[in-house]
């Protein structure tokens, strides 16, 4: 079960106690923000893409959308989502718990503007009933990211 793996990777922060686990899922931005009580646009969700034969993860708010055109911009290809097998095996967590933390080594974070307005936000944290509150800063430093892009238009 991948939230060990990123128990373990909170743990060596001290943060590991902050991880909250549901006994209801978490595995949509809709269900996530119900079991958190806050507005759906406060959750991070992660998206995973193949991009030149790597897996990428682009970070958003729970109400941003990829904008393709955008993408085809930044990364001069289509946006081309995993496949629920895929992202299991490339990112390292399944469907539903997919988060930039304790990820398969290749993988690339990326971080949309559209978190920008948040003081803190929800990522899952490996499980489909699990999440961590992480103001911005957080996020950046642990994720990892690689940068800030603006790939995503509000719903």
């Amino acid at each position: 079960m991948t939230i060990t793996k990123v128990k373990e990777y909170f743990k060596q922060f001290n943060l590991d106690n902050r991880i909250q686990e549901f006994t209801v899922s978490s595995a949509t931005v809709e269900l996530a923000a119900k079991a958190l009580n806050c507005e759906p646009c406060r959750i991070a969700k992660s998206l995973s893409f193949l991009v030149n034969n790597s897996a990428i993860l682009i970070i958003t708010a729970g109400d941003a959308r990829v904008d393709n055109k955008k993408f085809k911009e930044y990364f001069q290809t289509k946006a081309k989502m995993l496949t629920p097998e895929e992202v299991k095996n490339l990112i390292g967590h399944e469907i539903g718990g997919v988060c930039p933390f304790a990820i398969n080594n290749n993988v690339k974070v990326y971080l949309d503007t559209s978190l920008k307005r948040f003081t803190t936000i929800f990522p899952a944290c490996g499980s489909s009933n699990s999440a961590i509150e992480l103001t911005i800063e957080e996020l950046e430093k642990y994720s990892n990211f690689t940068q800030w892009l603006d790939v995503c238009k509000l719903n």
